[in-house]
């Protein structure tokens, strides 16, 4: 198999996103259409590459759990792909919200995004309803809405394969990979209260230049504290972020599109559970204290070779 048959978590963010969730509806033709939608969704994607392979499109299709148990019913499943359940601290929750199926569209110009959601809504369209859709946009230097350069904790581009798709651990679902997504709203009356040095301590790192804090600077509730997971020797696990920022100021909303890819959900729950729940030593996430998630949800990424048969 050739790189490019591998799906794009660790492709290029590019400079617009657009996330779309969809539900299918509860009747025979439509899971019909949807499985040729899936068999021909890398076909879709190479003639959008064809047009406009110059501006970093790509696209990315998760199917929740209960989707794929309505689409492919006594066939192998991903292992970790289950429905997403709420995880409940003290003082905030990570919520859990429906989702059928989840679209990533990113390319560096927004009209190449609704060209592609246009697309999938012409084909779509009689066998989905949606569920939510989120407009994302780079944000200066990629940095969040809160003003922090996003993505730092990310692995290097020469280990992004290895943290973000699975491989002969679950053969049968090689080259995939499993796409966490959480829609997070930002208080930013309160957090633009906090004075830098405050929102510094808040997220464990500089804002200026992103220089990470001393041990001694550094809170142990800071977001890259508290979010942090080992394996059993103490070795750091990662996921693959591609957050994006996006906003509504008319509305008062600000927010992070949270995405992350992971070869392994379990890393990505850990991570989740850590911030809302406490880590080791019982430090809750003080960025909670300011962003909201307001939806939460499991998608498993099929390779495009999985995809291409999926109704077989």
């Amino acid at each position: 198999m050739t790189i490019n048959r591998i799906p794009p978590v660790v492709a290029y963010p590019g400079k617009s996103a657009l996330f779309i969730t969809l539900g299918i509806k509860d009747n025979e033709t439509a899971v019909a259409d949807v499985l040729d939608f899936i068999t021909g969704f890398s076909a879709l994607i190479r003639s959008l590459h064809g047009r406009f392979h110059d501006e970093h499109f790509n696209a990315l299709m998760g199917i929740g759990s209960d989707a794929w148990d309505r689409l492919r019913p006594a066939k192998p499943k991903p292992k970790e792909l289950v429905p997403f359940t709420e995880i409940k601290g003290a003082k905030h929750t990570a919520v859990a919200t429906p989702g059928d199926l989840f679209f990533h569209i990113r390319a560096d110009r927004q009209d190449i995004c609704y060209e592609m959601a246009a697309m999938i809504h012409e084909i779509l369209g009689e066998a989905t309803y949606p569920i939510d859709e989120v407009s994302g946009f780079r944000y200066l230097d990629g940095r969040a809405i809160i003003g922090f350069v996003d993505g730092t904790e990310n692995p290097d581009d020469e280990r992004k394969m290895d943290y973000a798709v699975v491989g002969d651990e679950d053969p049968l679902f090689r080259n995939g990979s499993y796409a966490f997504t959480q829609k997070y709203l930002h208080n930013m009356q309160a957090w633009r209260q906090l004075s830098v040095e405050e929102q510094e301590k808040t997220i464990g790192r500089r804002r200026f230049n992103d220089i990470e804090l001393s041990d001694e600077e550094k809170p142990q509730t800071a977001h890259n504290n508290v979010s942090k997971v080992y394996d059993a020797e103490g070795n750091e696990l990662k996921i693959v972020r591609a957050n994006v920022a996006f906003a509504h100021p008319s509305k008062n909303e600000y927010g992070t599109f949270f995405i992350g890819y992971a070869r392994s959900f379990a890393v990505t729950r850990q991570m989740v559970k850590q911030m809302f729940t406490g880590n080791a030593e019982g430090h809750v996430d003080r960025l909670l204290d300011f962003s909201t998630p307001v939806s939460g949800s499991l998608y498993f990424i099929p390779s495009p070779d999985l995809m291409d048969e999926f109704d077989s």
